[in-house]
């Protein structure tokens, strides 16, 4: 069964140094680029990620320090890639808690402006992990009835979440053909910040999701308590979480005249 398309979609997988979004960089992206007429576009990307890879991460992926060496940096890339995801929908295995978090953060560590908003997130794990919990090869092997070779290589993970998410529709009657409702059944949390660390209350304002004013509106904290404020953006958080915070401090400044 084809996927109904009003505009393309990227099916995207990412390798990285680790799991800290805020912290680590990508070492490999591979791109599948979908369009509304069924053309496919693939391209797979080795980065230097400019800081060392962990053993734990090379183990999984099989990407050496060495691998990468003499490979371009992320800013080096940063535009193309940009251009490839242009006016696209995105879709990946657990896309919404780590590959689209940390791809955020490195375009903001360039002078690429991408803006995710104009972009609906399709996660085809959360499809699964309401459907049927298991993992990746097994989603490939229970939807596609195939064994996942080269399990963690970008390029082998990206096809298969493609592959995988066609059969999704395909299978359950209650998933319909389009991004937009893929989107919405994919989405798990109502996040503000991809860390999910400040999110969207009942009543669509936003609030913080962790610490100490966990439940407490955002807005009313940052006019009361400056010293938090400082405290995130002097801290260990993504940088997409302190430009949302930064957006609503001044949006409350700007408010006041």
């Amino acid at each position: 069964m084809n996927l109904k398309l009003q505009r393309p979609i990227v099916f995207f997988d990412i390798e990285s140094t680790g799991i800290n979004v805020a912290k680590d960089r990508i070492v490999e992206i591979s791109i599948l680029k979908v369009f509304p007429d069924g053309k496919e576009d693939l391209n797979t990307f080795k980065i230097n990620p400019t800081i060392k890879i962990s053993p734990e991460a090379t183990k999984i992926h099989g990407i050496s320090n060495k691998d990468v060496k003499n490979q371009p940096t992320f800013s080096d890339i940063a535009r193309e890639i940009a251009n490839i995801l242009k006016s696209c929908d995105l879709c990946g295995y657990n896309s919404n808690k780590f590959d689209i978090p940390i791809l955020a953060e490195e375009f903001l560590r360039t002078d690429v402006d991408f803006d995710f908003k104009k972009a609906k997130f399709v996660d085809a794990q959360v499809i699964f992990f309401k459907q049927e919990p298991r993992t990746l090869t097994a989603a490939y092997k229970f939807y596609c009835n195939k064994d996942l070779k080269n399990a963690h290589s970008a390029e082998a993970d990206t096809i298969a979440t493609y592959e995988i998410l066609k059969a999704q529709v395909e299978r359950y009657d209650n998933l319909k053909e389009d991004i937009s409702s893929l989107a919405k059944f994919s989405k798990q949390n109502n996040n503000v910040d991809f860390a999910g660390r400040i999110i969207y209350n009942s009543k669509g304002i936003e609030i913080f999701n962790f610490g100490k004013h966990k439940g407490k509106i955002v807005e009313e904290i940052l006019k009361k308590d400056n010293n938090y404020y400082n405290w995130m953006m002097n801290n260990d958080f993504p940088l997409y979480t302190k430009k949302v915070l930064t957006s609503i401090k001044l949006r409350s400044f700007n408010q006041k005249f």
